[in-house]
């Protein structure tokens, strides 16, 4: 049996990174995936970057990910692309849309937002429709044989688990600002990697507490744009009017 951490939305906030990297240590983790948005939000998008990917086996693009790529005029976007540079940005631009695999006979794909996008948010109180086109292979997935039993993902900072006709869905929630909780969010997948004979799986959400008000500090120090909304969200697990995701 093998456990995969699967993390999201980290967003700069590097006292919940490591927080959840130091929690993942603890618990004899084999492998670590990325369901993106390293960036935007929060103070050191730069950092997150070179941590994501140093320590992550797989990282797939996340929607602040690929709009950072992008020329722009809007003031905190230009804020977070002088501190990536090109090498990082480029990198941002590089990185895979979802990923397929199995686990103890359980097809599983992981992606940012949703099967078509990584700018189509998907929320657990839409219509059974849209939550069931999770499970759907587009032109962004790629095409396999076996749509997947499990699909999970991130983007709206908040995590659940549904299930629907022997198929699930979850979502990891955030690392770097929940929006359901004052605490980072993150998911242990548990099973026998890259098998496809049925065995024991298991899907486990864990909350690691960390230091907010050092993550507070740290956007204040830097001088961060859109400051006075990110210390609400942080402080309260709300949203506060920071362009969302």
């Amino acid at each position: 049996m093998q456990k995969i951490a699967i993390i999201s939305d980290i967003h700069g906030n590097i006292p919940a990174l490591d927080a959840v990297m130091n929690d993942i240590k603890s618990r004899d983790i084999h492998k670590i995936f990325c369901l993106g948005d390293m960036v935007g939000k929060g103070p050191y998008p730069e950092i997150a970057v070179d941590r994501v990917k140093n320590q992550c086996e797989v990282v797939v693009q996340g929607n602040w990910d690929d709009a950072i790529t992008k020329e722009s005029d809007y003031e905190t976007m230009l804020w977070h692309q002088n501190r990536l540079g090109k090498q990082r940005i480029d990198y941002l631009a590089s990185l895979p849309f979802s990923i397929d695999f199995w686990m103890s006979g359980k097809f599983i794909r992981l992606f940012h937002a949703s099967a078509e996008s990584v700018h189509k948010r998907v929320l657990p109180w839409d219509s059974i429709e849209e939550r069931l086109a999770m499970f759907h292979h587009t032109h962004s997935t790629g095409f396999s044989k076996k749509e997947p039993d499990v699909v999970g993902y991130g983007d709206i900072h908040s995590a659940y688990i549904q299930n629907y006709k022997q198929k699930s869905l979850f979502n990891v929630g955030s690392v770097g600002n929940p929006l359901d909780h004052t605490q980072a969010s993150y998911v242990i997948l548990e099973g026998n990697y890259e098998s496809d004979e049925i065995s024991p799986f298991s899907i486990q959400f864990v909350r690691v507490p960390y230091d907010i008000e050092l993550s507070i500090q740290q956007a204040i120090d830097e001088d961060m744009p859109e400051l006075q909304e990110y210390i609400i969200e942080l402080r309260t697990g709300k949203y506060r009017g920071i362009k969302k995701g």
